[in-house]
């Protein structure tokens, strides 16, 4: 069922995409405003209450509610599956920016783009030159369709592989929304914001990005330029911070031929090394990459597709299976 809840969110959500400011969004974040009033008092411990009130708890409702619809009928458990996945799990959620800020390169037009840069990424885009506006783009795109597709697929098949359907979306998304809220808050020096939060809540969604993480990786690198790809995932070091968006979008990078995130200040191979005339000292050959372009827009763009595809037809192959077994 899991298979047929995901092809059908995604479905529904080209169809009828959610709003940019939906009333979701805003019971989210009142939510979470909500808790942090309510339970935080500036310690340590309290921050640990805070993060569990607000992400667990609804994590656990969306499983209850899954169960007890289950004992009614397996189609109205897939309804609950398909409402919770529209509201979680898309390319519609982000790529309204991405789309604008193509257009506007598309048509010449780097100032419209720098200006949807920085409504998406809450930043002062003015001054960016061309390569460094491409390069942004590419990587918060493509961090994006991370969070918002594959580590809430991830998530959802795993906990609904156990029986609690949806809660893992749930999961997913509640950890990376806080972490990211208040990692902002800190950044903008928020004198109401316990620094506990921030401190906690990171490394509390790193470790569940982790697996998702690389599970992303390795379909690029499946997708792509395999071989550039793997070499490009090798290179990220224990200090390229952080961890698991270094490795996305190093392998991104190698998948596709394009100077972004850890490997952004690689330099182009020269002529010999592209014939294999020589090697850097380290005996691994360095990833050919070339500056960000336009047209490095489109290959991303296929890239995440083509990598969809791929984790859409393993888990049906997987249902398959179990069907079958």
């Amino acid at each position: 069922m899991s298979f047929f809840a995901v092809l059908l969110a995604l479905l529904i959500e080209q169809i009828k995409p959610l709003p940019r400011v939906n009333r979701v969004g805003q019971a989210l974040q009142a939510w979470v405003a909500w808790v942090a009033r309510t339970l935080d008092a500036g310690q340590r411990r309290h921050a640990r209450i805070v993060w569990a009130v607000s992400v667990l708890v609804p994590t656990a409702v969306a499983a209850l509610l899954y169960l007890l619809v289950r004992q009614y009928s397996l189609l109205l458990a897939l309804a609950f599956d398909v409402a919770v996945l529209y509201l979680t799990l898309g390319f519609r959620q982000f790529s309204h920016y991405f789309t604008d800020i193509r257009d506007a390169i598309d048509r010449g037009d780097e100032a419209q783009a720098r200006q949807h840069l920085a409504q998406w990424k809450q930043i002062d885009a003015s001054d960016l030159p061309r390569a460094e506006l491409l390069r942004q783009v590419l990587e918060h795109a493509l961090l994006a369709a991370h969070r918002h597709v594959f580590g809430v697929f991830f998530w959802f098949v795993i906990l609904s592989a156990l029986g609690l359907g949806p809660a893992g979306a749930v999961l997913y998304r509640l950890a990376e929304f806080v972490s990211r809220r208040w990692l902002a808050m800190r950044e903008r020096q928020d004198t109401e914001l316990n620094d506990h939060l921030p401190k906690l809540s990171g490394p509390l969604f790193a470790a569940i990005d982790l697996v998702p993480s690389r599970l992303t990786a390795a379909g690029f690198a499946v997708v792509g330029n395999f071989e550039e790809a793997v070499n490009a995932w090798r290179r990220v070091g224990p200090g390229d911070e952080p961890r698991n968006e270094g490795v996305i979008l190093a392998t991104a990078a190698g998948a596709v031929g394009v100077q972004i995130g850890p490997l952004a200040t690689t330099e182009p191979v020269s002529a010999a090394a592209e014939d294999g005339l020589s090697e850097p000292a380290s005996g691994q050959p360095a990833p050919r990459l070339l500056a960000p372009q336009a047209g490095h827009l489109q290959s991303m763009v296929g890239l995440v597709w083509r990598s969809v595809v791929l984790w859409m037809l393993l888990v049906a192959l997987l249902t398959l299976a179990n069907v079958l077994g």
